[in-house]
């Protein structure tokens, strides 16, 4: 079990380059399946959950190859049936996106129950209930999923809840299907919106995906034979922009799209950070002397706080004057990490979707574990700014994201060295 052995107290300066959206390739990935020809993608990351996701695409027959410069060359036209037997299909959460692509592409889809961070129940019954709207039936056995559909047909489905997972999942599965599909109360995420321009750009007709209504009127082919390059991954901007106001640094986070951060710049402000926004980048700095204060977060859908960020923005909190609130509104049980927090000094309390945060006392280095991936990440931004050593354990789950995390935080001036055990 690799950990980060990570000495606190260095302000992080200087430039660092955001990697392609992971959440996107997930599901750009995926949806390259449908296709009737190979693509290019351009600016996928280079993280483990990626990488397993490519290693599951090989196993069903589709040929992949990642250049020099980290585009994925994929042709999916040997990819034969729409059954996934590669178990590391439990491993990640964004798997269940080949059932969408599947279940267009073949009318069936079978794969293992999809796993990823454990931070409360993610049931997939919207993507179940779009599935079944669409003409197909759903099968539970043996800790498989099985949909499967004599025909398919477009179809208007409204979603119980937001969610990210079903929106994208319905949309490709609907990208080959006869007629149109209508989905209503859809999710608005950037990374949905990435994944619907990707398919249109392979040939799908898909229009309204950024609003809370998308259609999609089903083509016969998607011919790919065409690159397409992934947005920048708003959370690893995010993460380093918090890492930037923690240690009351000087960063320019740099490829990234400025409006996708407005939710995290506009607290960052109200909390006394300058962020100065350019066309792809930010700089987050702290003037000298400048205190930073404590303020209330909720995390919400896009465009509202991302909970992607809730726990490195938490453990800001923790250095800021005053009395903060984080509320999760996501997710049930995102707050696991908050145990280790106050090994290391925190004083957190937690009532239900509530964190109550006193900020002002100190951290000191301790040994914690990465208990999500965004979890982890926030207990190493913990360890940017603790007294003493910080020994964060388990980091392949950190690893699961951030691409060469080590290495830029290693440019920014931290003080950080990853071990093999």
């Amino acid at each position: 079990m690799a950990s980060y052995m990570i000495r606190g107290g260095n302000r992080l300066v200087g430039d660092v380059t955001i990697s392609g959206s992971k959440n996107a390739a997930l599901g750009i990935i995926a949806a390259s399946m449908l296709l009737d020809g190979p693509c290019k993608i351009d600016h996928a990351p280079n993280v483990d959950d990626i990488n397993m996701l490519v290693e599951i695409c090989r196993s069903m027959g589709a040929q992949i190859r990642r250049e020099a410069d980290g585009a994925l060359e994929i042709d999916p036209r040997f990819v034969t049936n729409g059954e996934t037997i590669d178990e590391r299909s439990r491993n990640i959460r964004g798997s269940y996106y080949l059932l969408g692509a599947m279940l267009g592409r073949f009318s069936y889809a079978s794969i293992y129950m999809p796993g990823g961070c454990n931070f409360g129940p993610r049931p997939i019954d919207l993507h179940v209930k779009g599935f079944e709207a669409l003409g197909a039936t759903t099968v539970f056995e043996h800790g498989r999923i099985t949909v499967s559909a004599e025909k398919m047909h477009g179809e208007h489905i409204f979603l119980d809840t937001v969610s990210v997972g079903a929106t994208i999942n319905i949309m490709i599965a609907a990208a080959k299907t006869e007629g149109v599909t209508v989905i209503e109360n859809a999710a608005r995420e950037p990374h949905i919106v990435d994944v619907a321009n990707f398919l249109n750009t392979m040939g799908a007709n898909i229009r309204g995906a950024g609003t809370d209504v998308i259609r999609v009127t089903g083509v016969p082919v998607l011919p790919g034979n065409v690159s397409y390059s992934i947005i920048p991954d708003q959370i690893e901007a995010g993460t380093y922009m918090l890492a930037a106001a923690l240690t009351r640094g000087d960063v320019t986070v740099r490829n990234i799209i400025p409006k996708h951060m407005e939710p995290l710049s506009a607290k960052l402000e109200e909390m006394g950070a300058c962020v100065v926004s350019g066309d792809d980048s930010i700089r987050v700095f702290i003037p000298e002397d400048t205190v930073l204060q404590a303020t209330s977060f909720r995390t919400m859908p896009y465009p509202g706080f991302p909970t992607d960020l809730q726990p490195q923005t938490t453990v800001l909190l923790c250095t800021a004057q005053g009395n903060s609130r984080m509320t999760e509104n996501v997710w049930d049980n995102r707050f696991q990490y908050i145990d280790d927090l106050k090994i290391m000094g925190a004083n957190i309390l937690i009532s239900g979707r509530l964190a109550l945060v006193e900020g002002g006392n100190p951290l000191t280095g301790a040994k914690v574990f990465a208990r999500d991936l965004r979890a982890g990440a926030a207990m190493v931004l913990a360890g940017l700014v603790a007294e003493g050593t910080t020994e964060v354990n388990d980091v392949s789950k950190i690893e699961r994201g951030y691409e060469s995390f080590v290495r830029k935080l290693q440019d920014l001036g931290a003080d950080i060295t990853r071990i093999d055990s």
